[in-house]
């Protein structure tokens, strides 16, 4: 099964002559966004949304992509790979009746308006 992921590659002391080459080499591996400049640091990082298949785990796609990064830089450089499984985030959900209606839609709005209500059931 296909697994859904939001990879981010940062790369720092990448040969100036070869960045454009490091790039190509990442996005061979990945369906990478935009580069973008580290702030205050000599690297460059880019995301993307994708899936492993094939039963590639992430640590494997991490080296993979590590190889095809420091073949194109043709040495090392540093290369951090973060992997974020996107197919089972947390995350909060909020339903709403129709006494939650009359309250929201009749009522002004205060600032404790935006806070979750508790003790309620």
């Amino acid at each position: 099964m296909a697994r859904s992921y939001e990879m981010t590659v940062i790369v720092r002391r990448v040969d100036p002559a070869r960045i454009k080459a490091v790039q190509e080499a990442a996005e061979s591996c990945w369906d990478f966004d935009d580069w973008f400049p580290l702030a205050d640091e000599d690297g460059q990082q880019a995301s993307g949304y994708g899936s492993l298949c094939g039963g590639e785990q992430e640590h494997e796609f991490a080296k993979r992509l590590a190889r095809e990064i420091w073949t194109a830089n043709g040495g090392y450089c540093e290369v951090e790979v973060r992997a974020l499984c996107v197919d089972e985030l947390p995350y909060e959900s909020y339903s709403f009746d129709e006494d939650d209606f009359e309250q929201l839609t009749t009522q002004t709005p205060t600032a404790t308006d935006d806070s979750p209500r508790t003790g309620e059931p």
